[in-house]
């Protein structure tokens, strides 16, 4: 018999996403900057910068991943979503250049997640994105094997405990093969 409380779900895979994972839920709340493409009556009280009743059309303003999701429409523009900074062209130059310098979990604990939920959205950018995505992890996980091979002969404390850390989780990267 288990005496486990909490039995973990493991989160979806690439796009879909697990309503029951503890990591998507997670995820899910993660803040993407939009634009409104239309008036948004009455909810003017979400924009905590303006004092009128309605949203504006063209307003600036950040979503969780779920709302935006739910307002997403190809046909009928609703919002537009614009890439967070860390999938912007400026860092994948960076992360192209060499991925294993860069803090990831600085730079959000859902950098992979959240990378594949944004090929939802239409944007010309999405191959880079999910090129990008997918070479910084083969090649975070090359240093990481490279590293296990030469456990023996270096002080590798500093790896363990980023490995141990409760958000290491890169379980959604194997819908990226797919997008290849």
């Amino acid at each position: 018999m288990d005496t486990q409380s909490y039995f973990p779900v493991p989160p979806g895979v690439g796009m879909e996403e697990n309503f029951l994972s503890l990591d998507d839920i997670l995820l899910s709340h993660e803040r993407l900057p939009i634009r409104t493409e239309c008036t948004f009556p009455r909810l003017g009280f979400l924009e905590k910068s303006s004092d009128t009743q309605d949203i504006p059309e063209g307003t600036k303003m950040e979503l969780p991943l779920w709302l935006t999701k739910g307002l997403y429409e190809r046909k009928r523009k609703v919002v537009s979503v614009e890439l967070p900074k860390v999938y912007k062209e400026g860092w994948r130059t960076v992360f192209n250049a060499d991925p294993n310098v860069v803090d990831l979990h600085k730079m959000g604990p859902y950098y992979y997640g959240l990378g594949s939920q944004m090929l939802h959205f239409d944007s010309p950018e999405n191959p880079e994105i999910a090129q990008t995505l997918l070479q910084t992890f083969i090649a975070r996980f090359r240093r990481t094997m490279d590293s296990s091979q030469n456990a023996y002969n270096e002080d590798t404390s500093a790896f363990v405990e980023r490995l141990d850390s409760p958000n290491h989780n890169n379980s959604h990267l194997k819908a990226l093969y797919v997008v290849q």
